[in-house]
C-alpha cells in the first residue's frame, strides 16, 4: 500500500510539473517578444482565421508590423482547414548564406471533439455570393490553444550588399510571421460567422460563371494564357514576369508547386533542400485545390508569382518591403487579371470586394486600392 501511495504521489507531481509548463500569455505578449517564447508550450486565448495566404491566431491590434501568430498543425495531422495558398521559403543546397536548422520539441496533436469542431467550422466555405471568392471561409472561431510556440527575434529576409538573399526569416507565408504555434490542443471552442451581407448583397442574382479552359491540370499555361489579356499594359508586363518566375517546363529554377497541406508545421521545409537553386533559394508553393474553384488556381498562380518576383527581383527601394507591401503588389495583380479575364466579382476573405464590374470607370482604381488596404489593416492585421 506504501509503494501505491508513493506511486499515486509520484505521477500526481509529476502531472503538477508538467501542468506547470504551460505558459499562459497573449498574442501581443508574444509578438512583442517573440524569441523569449521560443520553445515553450503556451495557452493563448485569440481569434483564429484561415484565409487566402494565411493561417492566423489574432488578437488584436498589438502594434507590429505582423500583428497575428501563424498557426500550424503537427505534420501528419491530416486537418482540413488552413490557407488555400502559401509560397514558403527554403535554403537550397548551394545556399551561401548561414543556415542552422532548429531542434523542436515534436508536438502530438490532441484530435479530440474540441479539436474536430475547430477544424471544420474554420474548413466551412462561404457559398453565398458570385464570382470568386479568394480563401473565404464561413467562420472565424475564438478559442483557447495549446501548442509549441516557435519565435525569431526577426522575421525578415537578410540580404548582402548585392541583394542576394543569405538569411531566412520567420514562419508562414513567406517565412513573415515571427512567431508560430504547433498546435497542441483546442478548447473553448466559439464560432464567429463571417458577415459577408454587404458583398453579397451586391453579387446577388448573378450565376457563378468562370473564364477557365478546363486546363487547370498545368495551372502555368492556364496563368499564361489569362494574362495574355492584360496586352502590354504595365500590369500585363507585371504579371507576364511573375508567371514566368514558375519556369519552363522541365526547368530547375528553385520554384516547386506542391498540391496538399497548407497547414502543417513540416519537418523538411523547416531544413535546407537538396536541390540547388540560381540564387541558392527554394520556393515551394503550396495548394489546397479543394479550395480553389474556377479560375481559383489560375489567380493563385499569379498571386504566388507576384511574391516570388518580389523577393527575388525586388523593385527599387522595395528590397526589405514589409509584409503589407508584399501582401498589397499581389493582391493588385490578381485584381488586374481577374479584370481582364471578365470576372465580374472578386471577393477575399471578411467580405471585403475587391472588384465589382459595376462601379463606374472613374471609381474603379480607388475602389480597388481602398478594399486592399482596408482587407490587410482589418483583416489581416498588418501594418506598414
Amino acid at each position: 500500500m506504501k509503494r501505491f501511495c508513493i506511486l499515486v504521489l509520484f505521477l500526481f507531481t509529476t502531472a503538477c510539473v508538467l501542468e506547470a509548463q504551460v505558459v499562459d500569455t497573449t498574442v501581443c505578449d508574444v509578438l512583442s517578444n517573440p524569441k523569449s517564447f521560443d520553445g515553450k508550450i503556451v495557452r493563448i486565448k485569440g481569434t483564429v482565421a484561415a484565409g487566402f495566404d494565411d493561417f492566423i491566431i489574432k488578437g488584436g491590434n498589438c502594434g507590429q508590423h505582423v500583428n497575428g501568430i501563424w498557426l500550424s498543425y503537427p505534420q501528419g495531422s491530416k486537418g482540413k482547414a488552413g490557407p488555400v495558398a502559401v509560397v514558403e521559403l527554403q535554403p537550397a543546397r548551394n545556399f551561401s548564406g548561414k543556415f542552422q536548422p532548429e531542434q523542436r520539441q515534436a508536438i502530438k496533436l490532441v484530435k479530440d471533439k474540441s479539436f474536430k469542431q475547430f477544424d471544420s467550422l474554420l474548413s466551412q466555405p462561404h457559398q453565398k455570393g458570385a464570382g470568386l471568392c479568394l480563401g473565404c471561409t464561413r467562420y472565424e472561431v475564438a478559442a483557447t490553444l495549446v501548442g509549441r510556440l516557435d519565435g525569431v527575434e526577426d522575421a525578415s529576409l537578410r540580404r548582402d550588399a548585392s541583394g542576394k538573399i543569405i538569411g531566412f526569416g520567420g514562419f508562414g507565408n513567406l517565412n513573415a510571421f515571427p512567431a508560430r504555434l504547433v498546435l497542441q490542443s483546442v478548447s473553448d471552442v466559439t464560432p464567429k460567422e463571417v458577415d459577408f451581407s454587404k458583398s453579397d448583397e451586391i453579387t446577388k442574382g448573378q450565376m457563378k460563371l468562370f473564364s477557365g479552359s478546363g486546363d487547370l491540370y498545368d495551372p502555368v499555361v492556364a496563368a499564361q494564357r489569362s494574362i495574355a489579356r492584360l496586352g502590354g499594359s504595365p500590369a500585363g508586363i507585371q504579371a507576364e514576369k511573375d508567371v514566368a518566375q514558375f519556369g519552363k517546363p522541365g526547368e530547375h529554377n528553385g520554384v516547386s508547386i506542391g498540391y496538399g497541406a497548407t497547414n502543417e508545421a513540416s519537418v523538411k521545409e523547416d531544413g535546407q533542400g537538396t536541390h540547388d537553386s540560381p540564387d541558392g533559394v527554394l520556393f515551394n508553393c503550396i495548394f489546397n485545390l479543394d479550395r480553389l474553384e474556377g479560375d481559383g488556381q489560375v489567380r493563385a498562380i499569379v498571386h504566388a508569382g507576384q511574391h516570388i518576383a518580389d523577393l527575388r527581383d525586388p523593385a527599387k527601394g522595395n528590397e526589405n518591403a514589409g509584409l503589407y507591401i508584399l501582401e498589397y503588389n499581389a493582391w493588385a495583380i490578381t485584381t488586374a487579371t481577374a479584370v481582364a479575364n471578365g470576372d465580374k466579382f472578386l471577393t477575399l476573405p471578411g467580405g471585403y470586394l475587391l472588384w465589382s464590374s459595376a462601379w463606374p470607370n472613374a471609381d474603379r482604381t480607388k475602389n480597388v486600392d481602398d478594399a486592399i488596404n482596408e482587407f490587410l489593416s482589418k483583416e489581416t492585421l498588418l501594418s506598414k
